[in-house]
């Protein structure tokens, strides 16, 4: 058996949990000098271990949430948001943001880029992003997968500039949401959390100057198995507990690891942490149950991802400044 495993992610989330909470409430008020905390609750598991630290830091009076739907939401997410919201005990405002982003032609740019592979495709479809290549030791590249109303799925390569279209369309919605963030954060007096978790963060997969913006980002730090780890350990419902990661950004259903990582969450926590720490392919190989050569790629994937979104987390670079160590997404 191979030494490696989730065992090397343990932490002491009570320990954790008062070091995080006591450096929220010293961050907000001495260093930013604001008065509480806004948080937008998706119903996924950052979000709600950010907002339940964000709680445990300044009490639920000084916590105000925001739930931020739009066309493609699931459903689910909100109601999830909402059981958190009453959990917590904090002021909780929904806002509808599809009326901003028809408005503002996400929906119509996006579309218009499908139908350029998909001619027959319209609002009554349903469509994601998928991504191949990366974790088998080639190029990341990009597909469409749709559903047409009939129940007919189709499949089709993307080129480069259809692809960029349709993120930068869908990356209104982090934006636009983050505007909303910024309002009541301002109105308030408040600071604004980041939702991002370690695997998040360091592989850049986030919108800059969208869910990427923030005052504190609380849980950046953490592997995404920690923070599943922290919401059982801080006693949130077993429904926030068990929800799956997913992307909530496209009408198919979508998990992260269809659409970005190479590996579902626990396996690429472990990977992360393996190049990190400077263990051997083989060892991670052993450890997931992979060939070496598809662990070799995968080291290779991440390191090329945190190449490729070094963008992402460059502060705005002064003309007298090289650039370097300005961190901030």
């Amino acid at each position: 058996m191979s030494a490696l495993d989730e065992r090397v992610l343990d932490i002491d989330y009570e320990r954790e949990a008062e070091r995080i909470a006591a450096r929220l409430r010293d961050i907000t008020a001495r260093t930013l000098h604001r008065r509480g905390l806004v948080v937008a609750i998706s119903g996924g598991i950052d979000s709600s271990v950010c907002a339940a630290l964000a709680v445990r830091a300044l009490g639920a009076s000084r916590v105000f949430c925001l739930i931020l739907p739009e066309r493609d939401s699931d459903a689910d997410s909100a109601a999830r948001a909402e059981l958190l919201a009453s959990h917590l005990g904090v002021r909780a405002e929904t806002f509808d943001i599809a009326p901003t982003l028809e408005a503002i032609g996400c929906y119509a740019a996006r579309d218009a880029a499908v139908r350029v592979v998909l001619p027959d495709y319209d609002s009554r479809w349903k469509m994601k992003l998928v991504i191949s290549g990366g974790s088998a030791g080639g190029i990341n590249r990009f597909r469409v997968v749709a559903r047409s109303p009939d129940g007919t799925f189709h499949d089709r390569d993307l080129g480069l500039t259809e692809y960029l279209k349709i993120v930068a369309a869908t990356s209104f919605k982090q934006r636009i949401r983050k505007t909303i963030e910024y309002f009541h954060a301002d109105r308030l007096n408040y600071a604004v959390l980041g939702t991002p978790n370690r695997l998040e963060y360091d592989q850049g997969f986030f919108v800059k100057n969208g869910d990427g913006a923030a005052d504190i980002k609380p849980i950046a730090h953490l592997y995404k198995t920690q923070v599943y780890g922290m919401a059982r350990h801080l006693g949130l419902p077993q429904r926030l507990c068990d929800a799956q990661p997913t992307t909530d950004t496209y009408s198919l259903e979508q998990g992260q690891d269809e659409f970005y990582f190479a590996l579902p969450y626990r396996a690429m926590d472990l990977a992360l942490w393996a190049l990190d720490h400077d263990v051997a392919a083989s060892e991670l190989a052993d450890a997931l149950g992979i060939g070496v050569e598809r662990a070799e790629a995968v080291y290779t994937d991440i390191r090329n991802k945190r190449r490729t979104t070094r963008y992402q987390h460059l502060a705005p670079v002064r003309i007298d400044s090289d650039g370097e160590g300005m961190a901030s997404a």
